[in-house]
């Protein structure tokens, strides 16, 4: 018993003296409290909206006021045509078009008129589908008040028809699936790299290599090549699971899709062993990279739209690479979209790379 306090205080000042350990203790916690009820929230807002108003009448310019007096939209133009409006969509500029069709006031009262129409972005489900209902609900509430000064019947029912674009029936499983790639290809291609090297430090073989003539680009290779490869082998038998249990195969050019992912592999090892180089421990590599990935998966858009963030929180995932590879992914997955469509996000993920392995291969010293 008695030796107990003895191991307890030489526990607690090996704590306080680490230079890692506390800082983790107090940051984490303040991340988790401040950052992370902000941006994971399924309340869907700042839907961008087109309207294409083939009436010009009233009742249009009422369902447009409504749409720009709520908080959940932001009305994007009003097109002439519906193939302008859907180039938009397509581009991922708005994410619902509204269609309001020719005489549509004339023949309310009649129960003759052709229903106004809303398209909505499917390749996010829940946005898509939350989106669609907001949207669906506003229209109804400007027809049901205009019927009413027409003096007809007090109902909105079968005037308003909602289509989901890119994903007819708001499938989750199509919406989570390249998700679930990409949360595969972080874990495998950001922890091991991290935890490889780290093993080689507190084994003690790392010294083998301080003391060859081995420079920093050929090891960062020799660390690096064996998890790009794991990766792409990885992404390449997920995606066979995925269209022989749920159906679900790629609209987009599968060369596209592994172009991407080489881009994300490279970033995400090179984040890892930079790390890695910069641990003393694994814990130090598990808590690090456990932050990192906790960054990923809540400010990329895997689980909440981003559009639906706080304005600065938005900001935050244009420095994240995750935020690109999810949008690739989902319009290769689920819109067929081509390389030239998401030149953005390919030239952002390359930068990524680049900056992310150099910086890896720099921070790596040869210390005994």
């Amino acid at each position: 018993m008695r030796t107990l306090p003895v191991l307890l205080e030489k526990e607690f000042r090996l704590f306080f003296r680490s230079p890692f350990l506390p800082k983790v203790v107090v940051l984490f916690p303040l991340m988790i409290m401040l950052v992370i009820p902000w941006v994971t929230t399924l309340d869907v807002r700042h839907i961008d909206v087109a309207v294409v108003d083939g009436d010009h009448s009233r009742t249009a310019r009422r369902i447009i006021h409504k749409i720009e007096a709520s908080e959940y939209f932001s009305l994007r133009g009003v097109e002439a045509d519906y193939a302008a409006a859907l180039r938009r969509l397509e581009a991922g500029e708005v994410d619902a078009i509204l269609e309001i069709p020719y005489r549509f006031e004339r023949n309310l009262t009649a129960r003759s008129s052709e229903p106004v129409h809303i398209a909505a972005n499917g390749v996010n489900a829940i946005k898509g589908s939350l989106g669609g209902q907001y949207l669906a609900a506003v229209v109804r509430e400007s027809i049901a008040e205009r019927i009413r000064e027409l003096g007809g019947e007090d109902s909105a029912e079968g005037l308003v028809v909602v289509q989901n674009r890119y994903n007819p029936t708001l499938d989750y499983r199509f919406y989570m699936i390249p998700a679930l790639m990409i949360m595969l290809l972080v874990m495998i291609c950001g922890f091991l790299p991290a935890l490889n090297l780290v093993g080689e430090k507190e084994s003690g073989t790392i010294e083998q290599i301080n003391v060859s003539p081995v420079g920093r680009w050929s090891f960062a290779l020799a660390k690096l090549i064996p998890f790009w490869v794991i990766g792409l082998i990885v992404l390449g038998l997920v995606m066979i699971v995925a269209r022989l249990l749920y159906g679900l195969a790629p609209e987009g050019s599968i060369a596209a899709i592994f172009l991407a992912a080489a881009l994300f592999i490279f970033t995400m090892s090179g984040l890892g062993l930079g790390i890695a180089n910069r641990s003393a421990n694994m814990q130090q590599t598990m808590f690090v990279m456990f932050f990192f990935v906790m960054l990923f998966i809540l400010l990329s858009g895997l689980v909440t739209p981003v559009e639906s963030m706080p304005r600065w929180a938005q900001g935050l995932t244009r420095i994240l690479p995750p935020r690109y590879f999810v949008d690739a992914m989902r319009a290769l997955y689920l819109k067929g979209a081509s390389i030239a469509d998401l030149w953005v996000n390919y030239a952002a993920l390359a930068l990524f790379a680049l900056a992310v392995n150099g910086w890896a291969a720099l921070s790596y010293r040869k210390q005994l």
